[in-house]
């Protein structure tokens, strides 16, 4: 039987890591990114081919569309094309919006935004001639209702949520399914930021009363590209009961 392809952008650690891992250990062939972390990335890799799996490893600017051709090009010479593309690679930035920089907009809109264009861009025409494939951008309960202090990010993760909707009534005629998972508080490096009593005041908040696991987005994604193709144009909310 032959193996199906995911890609995975932002995969060195959190929620793209527990992603990568979880369909290494469906058996799927793996391609993994990251923006520059090479050695991390490589660690990932090889937990990735513990589970006698493929795993292509590429560090670079997903933002980029010059640099996505090229990871797209590997894609092609080593798989042929993908089966399942998670949109995950992302940046946060935390402060009021007159401190930021027109250059900190950029950065933020190119890695959190152009990125999913670029992927799906470069990939949807291989699942179309397939009349098979599925998409997820892993988006944020903040493109639903903003956050203070967090505009540029609410913004493009609002940007991501319009892009999946509209991606997926083009994409339905051709049985490709694009999704999005809205996540809440996750326990991954990005919150380690918060002081202790500030984390526990957020857990206050979260009715389920804790943080989400980066492994449980993971589940979920996978779950939602196994077999299901009636689901698509959905940005589903993970968070623990909190918005």
């Amino acid at each position: 039987m032959t193996r199906k392809t995911v890609l995975v952008t932002g995969a060195s650690r959190g929620i793209g890591k527990a992603i990568a891992v979880k369909y290494a250990k469906k058996g799927y062939n793996v391609i993994i990114n990251c923006i520059q972390n090479e050695e991390l990335l490589n660690k990932v890799k090889k937990e990735i081919e513990g589970y006698q799996t493929s795993c292509l490893a590429f560090v670079g600017d997903v933002g980029e569309y010059d640099v996505c051709k090229e990871l797209f090009a590997e894609i092609k010479k080593n798989y042929g094309s993908l089966d399942v593309l998670i949109n995950n690679a992302g940046i946060s930035y935390i402060g009021l919006l007159t401190d930021m920089t027109i250059d900190d907009w950029n950065k933020i809109i190119r890695n959190n935004l152009t990125s999913v264009f670029n992927c799906c861009n470069l990939c949807v025409p291989d699942m179309v001639s397939k009349k098979k494939g599925k998409i997820v951008n892993i988006s944020s309960v903040w493109g639903n209702v903003g956050a203070s202090c967090e505009v540029a990010y609410s913004a493009t993760k609002g940007g991501v949520d319009a892009f999946t909707k509209a991606l997926a009534k083009e994409l339905a005629p051709s049985n490709i399914q694009v999704n999005a998972i809205a996540c809440g508080a996750i326990d991954t490096e990005m919150n380690q930021f918060l002081a202790d009593d500030e984390l526990m005041d957020l857990i206050d908040e979260i009715p389920s009363g804790r943080l989400g696991r980066a492994e449980e987005v993971a589940d979920f994604v996978y779950a939602v590209t196994h077999k299901n193709e009636y689901l698509t144009g959905q940005v589903i909310r993970l968070d623990g009961g909190w918005i």
